[in-house]
């Protein structure tokens, strides 16, 4: 059938009636009620599921009985379609067994022929049960959504989402914790939630009072939590967690939290590390300062008594010269040969500060020289012997690398003076393939852990960062069968052949 000409609500209505005057009727109850529709009538298995296939109803009407069809076989269409339509028996005879039995096949309601003043009532009654079964349907699949798509987000997260109270004797006690769980803390989620006592017995001790008083305070003001902490795990890890998360209250204003807690302890070590680098940095670039200042009174002292005693001597002794241009000529000579060797003693000084400061051999004759050249000076002034192997004298470094490997060697012979107590220094340069090799050995006393970690070690770990900031690498450690062992070993430049830009070939 048409649906009527628009003046009320709008019903879809599929009537399972076999008489067409009672369908008549029922159709002139819904009309008379002011209802809009658009009917259809069926009174055969066929028809009633073609109907139920190719339409949507808001409600089913049916008698009980019809000739091969009934209303408990039309609920049995609905129920195989799976879908949930108000269906009411309307029969002119229905024993109350039978009615009790289509009721529990899935009818809403049964009504008599005769007493049809209950048939618009109970039809609004049970549409709006079954809108409210179709809200719920789709809250629960919305839920059902929601809880999926946050199953797979907590799932991904490598932090532990938790939802958790805390109870009046301090414990917390976790509704719900994520499967990082047992990554991140060492149990299972399973244990976490059983157990209000667990998570505090993982936190370290130094770090309790902190986490609960950060609780409190959140649970007073209102405010997130931020708290980070150290947690000992069953397999003996000790780690760095950050607990973060929003709090809101229940009906009994009691402190609920949510968030994540998170596996910090890179991070924290990274800023330990880099805290550490910070004073070492700090506390070298002091020394070197403070080196510095010693390296300008020793020039100083070397200028004044050494050279400016020369000077002084000089200038005494061609006094005296000129005052007695008269004496014998052996005496004038005699005279003559001290002021050639003041002069001698004065150059031999120039000479030796000019080349510590910046030794002009290694500029002009290379590094493997200057080497040689700074040993022999060594040894003279501290009469320990100095053996150097430069198997290639033409190794060729930038300037910048042949002046840090310099300074290393300088450093490396004035740590041998303070403290080896050596004898014999072994110094080796060489090439290693795709680097450049410096050794220096001896055979005082050696080195011991406490040595290699002293905090005042500015030697060492000058070496350690000119290294470092040249691509290179340091070994230092004791020698066999005694005495101390300093390898350096620097890259070599791309040949200059590989860096020059290609000739076009003819």
């Amino acid at each position: 059938m048409a649906p009527d000409s628009p003046s009320g609500p709008h019903l879809r209505l599929l009537l399972i009636e076999d008489s067409a005057d009672d369908a008549l009727l029922l159709i002139h109850r819904f009309r008379s009620g002011g209802y809009l529709l658009d009917v259809q009538r069926v009174d055969t298995p066929a028809q009633t599921e073609a109907a139920l296939r190719s339409h949507t109803w808001d409600v089913v009407i049916s008698d009980h009985d019809l000739p091969g069809f009934s209303a408990i076989a039309a609920l049995g269409i609905i129920k195989q379609l799976e879908l949930d339509i108000p269906f009411i028996i309307v029969s002119g005879a229905i024993r109350e067994e039978t009615a009790i039995s289509a009721m529990r096949a899935g009818a809403h309601d049964y009504l008599s022929k005769n007493r049809l003043e209950r048939l618009l009532p109970a039809v609004e009654r049970e549409l709006r049960e079954a809108e409210n079964r179709r809200q719920r349907r789709q809250a629960l699949a919305a839920q059902h959504e929601a809880d999926t798509r946050f199953q797979a987000v907590a799932a991904s997260t490598p932090g532990v989402i938790f939802q958790m109270t805390r109870l009046g004797d301090g414990q917390l006690a976790f509704a719900y914790a994520s499967d990082a769980t047992e990554m991140l803390l060492g149990v299972s989620v399973r244990q976490l939630c059983d157990d209000s006592a667990c998570f505090s017995r993982l936190l370290l001790e130094d770090d309790r009072a902190a986490l609960d008083a950060a609780l409190v305070a959140s649970a007073t003001s209102g405010a997130r939590l931020n708290w980070e902490g150290r947690i000992h795990t069953e397999a003996g890890d000790t780690k760095w967690i950050n607990v973060r998360g929003s709090v809101r209250y229940d009906a009994a204003r009691q402190a609920i939290w949510e968030g994540v807690m998170w596996n910090i302890t890179h991070s924290k070590q990274t800023e330990s590390e880099l805290r550490a680098s910070q004073a070492h940095l700090k506390a070298l670039s002091n020394h070197l300062q403070f080196a510095k200042e010693d390296e300008r009174e020793r020039i100083a002292r070397d200028v004044h008594d050494v050279l400016g005693g020369h000077l002084v001597a000089l200038k005494f002794s061609a006094s005296l010269m000129a005052s007695r241009l008269d004496a014998p000529i052996d005496q004038l000579r005699s005279q003559v040969t001290s002021i050639e060797t003041l002069i001698d003693e004065a150059i031999d000084t120039v000479s030796r500060v000019t080349r510590e400061l910046r030794p002009g051999i290694l500029k002009d004759f290379g590094l493997a020289a200057a080497i040689e050249s700074h040993a022999e000076d060594f040894a003279k002034r501290t009469g320990i012997q100095c053996e150097v192997l430069c198997a290639d004298d033409d190794i060729a470094l930038p300037e910048a690398e042949s002046i840090a490997l310099f300074r290393i060697f300088q450093e490396s012979l004035t740590n041998v003076s303070k403290h080896a107590k050596a004898q014999h220094v072994e110094i080796r340069l060489i090439h290693t393939g795709d680097g450049v090799s410096l050794e220096v050995g001896d055979d005082g006393v050696g080195l011991g852990h406490a040595d290699l970690a002293k905090p005042h070690s500015f030697g060492l770990r000058g070496i350690r960062e000119r290294v470092t900031s040249l691509g290179g690498c340091v070994d230092i450690g004791n020698r066999i069968p005694r005495g101390t062992r300093l390898q350096v070993v620097l890259p070599l430049p791309a040949p200059l052949s590989t860096l020059a830009p290609q000739e076009p070939s003819a």
